[in-house]
């Protein structure tokens, strides 16, 4: 499978590249969206989401070199070539969870409702994203058969795409791919509901990843790992366990209390 969606001699376009800032850019759109819903100001929101978007990649990027050190050591250059895969999202999810901290407490606003709005397209980027595995043949999972695959109803070309080093492989980027978009959909019908606190949106999304990750991680052969664990599987039960909790004591307090949906909010300002 050829990596390279573009070539012009002197600079190569990867497809999973193009993955990535697709998933970006209609994650952002979504963001964007129930901004000017929320009425919430849009150089406030912009400013933050395009560093949260640097932030996040590098976050990424070094969370993956961390937990792959030994070999980095030996090729430091290999680091910048992020073209070839190695973004974890855990690192992005961390490193632009502490930005717009960072941003929020600045700017005094409020956290978990701009966490609310960041996680709808947040998960939908992901799903996106996750696409770019394939071209990079990353990602993938333990073996398993040509019929199984067929069974599935996946289109030819991923089926071909899931043929590596000499036998056919779980499409475990689809499994996640899949559960991402499952995920937004179900985000977006939580988020209709009349009494929906600040933070609780987050929290769902929190346990619907989490629990996704921690099953199909497992189907994978390449998982960073921390001695015998499964470093996505340690964190995404961590996730989950907050997520839980958020769902939980966001709760608290009168039902008409930090509602996500506030209509008598004024346009907010930042």
């Amino acid at each position: 499978m050829d990596r390279i969606a573009i070539d012009l001699g002197f600079i190569q376009i990867y497809w999973y590249s193009i993955f990535i800032f697709i998933g970006i850019l209609v994650g952002t759109m979504m963001i964007l969206k129930e901004c000017k819903k929320q009425n919430i100001n849009e150089d406030f929101i912009v400013n933050m989401i395009f560093y949260t978007i640097i932030f996040g990649l590098i976050g990424a990027r070094l969370y993956y070199v961390l937990f792959n050190l030994d070999y980095y050591r030996q090729y430091p250059l290999e680091i910048l070539e992020i073209w070839n895969g190695g973004l974890a999202i855990h690192g992005a999810v961390l490193a632009g969870l502490l930005f717009i901290l960072f941003y929020t407490w600045k700017y005094n606003a409020k956290l978990l409702k701009i966490l609310d709005i960041v996680v709808v397209g947040l998960i939908i980027g992901q799903a996106v994203g996750r696409w770019g595995n394939f071209f990079n043949q990353e990602a993938y999972g333990t073996i398993t058969t040509f019929e199984h695959l067929k069974s599935l109803a996946l289109p030819e070309f991923v089926i071909e795409g899931m043929y590596i080093q000499g036998a056919y492989r779980h499409p475990t980027f689809i499994y996640e791919s899949i559960w991402c978009v499952l995920g937004f959909f179900t985000l977006l019908i939580i988020r209709n509901y009349k009494y929906l606190k600040n933070g609780q949106l987050t929290g769902v999304y929190l346990v619907w990843y989490s629990l996704g990750r921690i099953i199909i991680e497992g189907m994978r052969t390449d998982s960073l790992m921390l001695g015998s664990f499964r470093v996505a599987q340690v964190v995404s039960l961590i996730g989950m366990i907050v997520g839980i909790l958020m769902v939980l004591f966001c709760k608290k307090g009168s039902r008409f209390d930090n509602l996500y949906k506030d209509k008598d909010e004024k346009e907010i300002m930042f």
